[in-house]
């Protein structure tokens, strides 16, 4: 009897030879349209489906694999008397290889110069179910569905031992491939037709492997399209926590349209500034906590030039990030040889959504993309904050909402003096906050504060007025607001509120 390989490959890639090797080892090859013409124009001797089926493709070949003779070849159980007889009674003869790869819906999804006609069109339909059809019966079929398999299947096909653990890896990775597939699909379907989401639907592909999570005890997988958003030009493997504060990193400065730095510590920012250029800008953020620097991930929104590198390769820092980096500027900083360079290929987009999980499942949400607006704010108090002050505001603000609730961020001369995070009371908040300015005798005359939520009690308003600031920005909301405010005025201070809060749990 024939021993029968369907192929029908949108990816081309190392086919001549995979086919090749098929007919060495005494496979009649069934192709299809343009992998068909692919492998006759290398002189591949083969099949045409249509000529298998004896039906041609039809509706511009919207239909051609869908016919009894391929699926009842592929679902066939050769063991089984029964089917054996059916098959002969309707000619259908048993398909033992199904090499398959679908058309390019991923990458025509998120192209905003292709139609919705010509993405619908990128739908693979006979694809995915030839592919599940193989991977049902993997017991007496082998589907391939990537150029990667073809090299490890081919020497065992020379040895003529498919075994079953190879044909159930080949079935995992084939419904691994088509779910990753569909869910792009509905995904895609609901956003462009505006259907409210009925479900969460998370399939993202393995990156690369961890060395371990949070803890060495914990095992740790990156899943996604890290590649996509970054390139590490240099230094030893990102660990999971790395990772966790370059994401802090990129979303901080990605805030800023000015020339911006930020060092990151734990998530936390525990230095901002903004200047003319990035040296200065670096300068400004180090001095803001340069012992919490030590240590941390420095981001820049902007170039790194050679004098900014000679100076960032002063200190012990576990990642340095960038759009792009000065060719000089960059063999600077890669004579440390441990430290990681990541260039920044794209800024996150402003759309996605926040995942986080729970007992129960996870929790998903829209980004906080938030921004200041001229229009949103609304002065509380007597006193009207100075153009200068309304500068450092805007910073305060910007930074203080990707600071662990509760948080207060101090700033002054367009850069960040102190940071309270993460605290359980406001108050705390306040005094850490000022507590390290003084540390690193940062003036706080004349500096400003930003708090992510409203204050519940006058306290954290009189303790921040108490140490020289003379601005504050917050949400306003709480039921003590006229309090807050007569406090604040009290005190001669100017007040705005944003309506906006910015909890980050």
């Amino acid at each position: 009897m024939s021993k029968y390989a369907l192929i029908s490959v949108s990816d081309k890639s190392n086919i001549i030879e995979f086919a090749t090797q098929l007919l060495n080892l005494n496979y009649k090859i069934i192709a299809t349209g343009n992998t068909y013409k692919t492998l006759k124009d290398n002189s591949i001797d083969c099949i045409e489906i249509k000529d298998f089926t004896n039906f041609p493709e039809i509706f511009d070949g919207r239909v051609k694999t869908l016919h009894p003779k391929i699926f009842g070849g592929i679902l066939m159980r050769p063991v089984l008397d029964s089917d054996k007889t059916q098959a002969e009674q309707n000619k259908i003869s048993p398909i033992e290889i199904v090499c398959v790869n679908l058309y390019p819906f991923p990458k025509v999804v998120n192209r905003d110069d292709i139609s919705l006609e010509e993405k619908i069109e990128n739908i693979d339909i006979g694809g995915p179910s030839l592919i599940r059809a193989a991977a049902k019966n993997y017991k007496y079929v082998s589907v391939l569905t990537s150029p990667n398999q073809y090299e490890n299947f081919l020497e065992e096909l020379k040895s003529e031992n498919i075994t079953l653990e190879t044909r159930k890896r080949l079935a995992y990775e084939a419904f691994d491939y088509t779910s990753y597939y569909d869910t792009l699909i509905a995904n895609y379907f609901e956003k462009e037709f505006q259907f409210e989401k009925k479900s969460f639907r998370l399939n993202l592909k393995s990156n690369f492997p961890l060395r371990y999570g949070e803890n060495p005890h914990q095992k740790a997988y990156l899943f996604g399209e890290f590649e996509n958003y970054f390139e590490i030009l240099h230094g030893k493997e990102l660990s999971y926590n790395n990772i966790v504060d370059l994401t802090a990193a990129v979303e901080l400065i990605s805030d800023f349209e000015e020339t911006a730095c930020a060092i990151i510590k734990h998530t936390n920012p525990c230095g901002t500034a903004i200047s003319d250029n990035v040296f200065e800008a670096y300068e400004k953020a180090l001095s803001s906590d340069p012992v919490s620097a030590f240590g941390g991930i420095v981001v820049f929104n902007k170039e790194v030039d050679v004098q900014t590198a000679n100076k960032l390769n002063e200190i012990f820092l576990e990642i340095v990030i960038a759009p792009s980096f000065q060719n000089e500027a960059l063999e600077i900083l890669m004579k440390k040889k441990n430290r990681r360079i990541i260039k920044i290929k794209e800024f996150p987009k402003k759309e996605e959504l926040t995942i986080k999980s729970v007992i129960s499942g996870v929790l998903v949400q829209e980004k906080d993309n938030s921004k200041l607006s001229n229009a949103e704010l609304k002065l509380v108090t007597n006193r009207k904050y100075t153009e200068k002050e309304f500068e450092d505001l805007k910073l305060a603000w910007t930074v203080c909402k990707h600071t662990k609730s509760n948080a207060i961020v101090l700033a002054k001369d367009k850069k960040i003096i102190g940071v309270g995070a993460g605290q359980m009371s406001r108050v705390d908040s306040a005094k850490i906050a000022t507590e390290k300015a003084r540390q690193f005798n940062h003036d706080l005359n004349g500096a400003v504060a930003a708090s992510d939520a409203f204050f519940p009690f006058a306290d954290g308003v009189i303790q921040i007025a108490e140490n020289g600031i003379t601005a504050i920005i917050q949400p306003g909301g709480s039921v003590r607001d006229e309090e807050v405010i007569q406090a604040a005025n009290n005190k001669n201070l100017s007040m705005i509120f944003t309506g906006i809060r910015n909890f980050k749990h």
